[in-house]
C-alpha cells in the first residue's frame, strides 16, 4: 500500500491545530491563539513537523488578504470615511512618538540613528490580522470604536510604504522616481476608488446575473475579485491587504455580499490559520529561553508602552480614558508587516543578527499575548458595551424601531 509521505504529516498537524483550538475554545479564548501555538508546535523550533516557515507565510499572506476582503465587505464606508482624522493624526502622532521614546534607549546603548528609527518604526504597527479577527469575532467592527480602530490599522498599511522609502535611504538605497509615481498613484486611486463607493448608491458586477445561478462559477469570480485588485496594489508597491479591503468595499456597493461571503468563506478560514500557524513556526523556543528575562521584559514594555501612548492620543482625539485605554490595548501589539521592516533593516546592515532575533522574537510572543491582553483590558476597564454581537444591536434597532411604531399607531 502506497501513502504519500505528506498524508500523515498533513494530519498531524491538522489533529494538533483542532485539538489546541477544542482545548481553547472549552477555555473560552480566541482561536487565533490556537494557530499561534500550533505554529510553535508544528514549527521548526518544535516538533519540526513543517520546517518551511517562509512556504507557510507565503500561504498565510493569502489569508490576511482574505480577511481584509471580508472586511472591507462589513465595514460601513461612510462611517469608516468620517473617522479619518483619528485614523490620520492618531497614526502620524503614535509613529512620531514611537521613534521619539526610542531615542534616550539608543542613546544610551550607543545605537546609530537610523537603528533608532527603524526600532521605532517597528514598534509603532499594530498587527491587522491579530485585531480584526478579533474585531470580526467579538462584532466590535460594527462601533465607532471598531472603526476607528481599522481606520489606524488601514492607515499603517499605507504608512508602511514611506516607512520602507526612509529605511532604504537610511540604507544607502535610493529609489526610483517610477517606483514613487506608482506608489503615489496607487494611493491616489485607492483613494479614489472609496469615495466613489462611498458617493454610489449600488452597481452591478459585469455578468453578475450569470453569476448568481452557477456555485462554482462564484468562486472563482469571488478570488478574481479579491485577488485581483490585490494584485494592482502589490504592482503599486501598496499593501495587496489594502486592495483586497477597496475590493471588498466594491462588492458591499454593488449589493454582492451574499454569494461572494458564502464563497469564499471556507478558503479565508483556511488562509487566516495558515498566517497565524507561519507566525508561530517563527518562534524561536531556545532563544527565547536563552535570553527569557530580556524578551519578556521587552514585550511587557512594548505592550505597555503602546497601550498607554495610543490610549493617551485617542483621549486627545475626544474618546474618554475608558474606551482610549482599550482601544490602545487592542493596537498594543507589534504587528506582521515589522517582520518586514525587521528583514530590510537586517539586509541593509542597520541592524545585527542577534538585534534581528530579539526583535522576531519579541514581534512573535507580542502577536502570542495580545488577545489575552486585551480581553484582561476589557474586564478591567469594564468595557462591556462593545462585546455586544451584531445581531444583538440589529435586535435592538428593530426591537426600538417597533416600539416606535407602536406608538405611532396607538396615538
Amino acid at each position: 500500500m502506497h501513502i504519500d509521505p505528506v498524508l500523515p504529516i498533513l494530519v498531524t498537524i491538522i489533529a494538533v491545530i483542532l485539538l489546541i483550538g477544542l482545548s481553547l475554545q472549552l477555555a473560552r479564548q480566541p482561536q487565533v491563539i490556537g494557530y499561534l501555538l500550533a505554529g510553535v508546535a508544528i514549527g521548526p523550533f518544535g516538533l519540526a513537523l513543517l520546517t518551511d516557515a517562509q512556504f507557510a507565510s507565503r500561504l498565510g499572506s493569502f489569508g490576511v488578504v482574505l480577511l481584509l476582503f471580508f472586511v472591507g465587505m462589513e465595514v460601513a464606508p461612510r462611517q469608516l470615511l468620517s473617522g479619518w482624522r483619528t485614523a490620520v493624526i492618531g497614526t502620524l502622532v503614535q509613529v512620531a512618538l514611537s521613534v521619539t521614546l526610542v531615542i534616550p534607549i539608543g542613546l544610551w546603548f550607543n545605537w546609530p540613528m537610523e537603528r533608532i528609527v527603524l526600532l521605532g518604526f517597528v514598534t509603532s504597527l499594530s498587527s491587522t490580522a491579530v485585531i480584526v479577527k478579533l474585531l470580526r469575532d467579538s462584532g466590535e467592527i460594527n462601533y465607532r470604536e471598531g472603526q476607528d480602530v481599522l481606520g489606524i490599522l488601514l492607515m499603517q498599511d499605507l504608512i508602511i510604504i514611506p516607512m520602507l522609502i526612509i529605511i532604504g535611504l537610511l540604507g544607502g538605497e535610493t529609489p526610483g522616481w517610477s517606483e514613487l509615481g506608482l506608489q503615489i498613484s496607487g494611493a491616489v486611486a485607492i483613494i479614489a476608488v472609496l469615495i466613489w463607493a462611498l458617493t454610489k448608491d449600488s452597481f452591478h458586477l459585469p455578468f453578475g446575473h450569470l453569476l448568481r445561478s452557477d456555485p462554482e462559477l462564484q468562486v472563482f469570480a469571488a478570488l478574481f475579485i479579491c485577488f485581483g485588485l490585490s494584485l494592482l496594489t502589490g504592482m503599486a508597491y501598496l499593501s495587496t491587504a489594502l486592495g483586497a479591503f477597496a475590493a471588498g468595499i466594491l462588492v458591499t456597493a454593488a449589493r454582492e455580499t451574499h454569494w461572494v461571503h458564502h464563497s469564499l468563506e471556507p478558503f479565508r478560514v483556511i488562509f487566516v490559520a495558515l498566517f497565524f500557524v507561519s507566525v508561530g513556526m517563527l518562534v524561536d523556543i531556545s532563544f527565547i529561553f536563552s535570553h527569557a528575562i530580556q524578551v519578556l521584559l521587552l514585550v511587557v514594555i512594548v505592550l505597555v508602552s503602546n497601550t498607554f501612548l495610543n490610549g493617551i492620543i485617542l483621549r486627545f482625539l475626544g474618546y474618554r480614558w475608558r474606551e482610549s485605554l482599550y482601544a490602545g490595548a487592542m493596537l498594543s501589539q507589534i504587528g506582521e508587516f515589522s517582520f518586514v521592516l525587521a528583514a530590510v533593516g537586517l539586509t541593509a546592515g542597520i541592524i545585527a543578527e542577534i538585534a534581528y532575533q530579539y526583535t522576531i522574537a519579541v514581534i512573535a510572543l507580542s502577536l502570542l499575548v495580545s488577545p489575552f491582553w486585551i480581553l484582561g483590558a476589557r474586564r478591567i476597564l469594564h468595557v462591556t458595551h462593545l462585546a455586544v454581537t451584531p445581531a444583538a444591536k440589529i435586535m435592538d434597532v428593530t426591537s426600538s424601531a417597533e416600539g416606535n411604531n407602536l406608538q405611532n399607531n396607538q396615538h
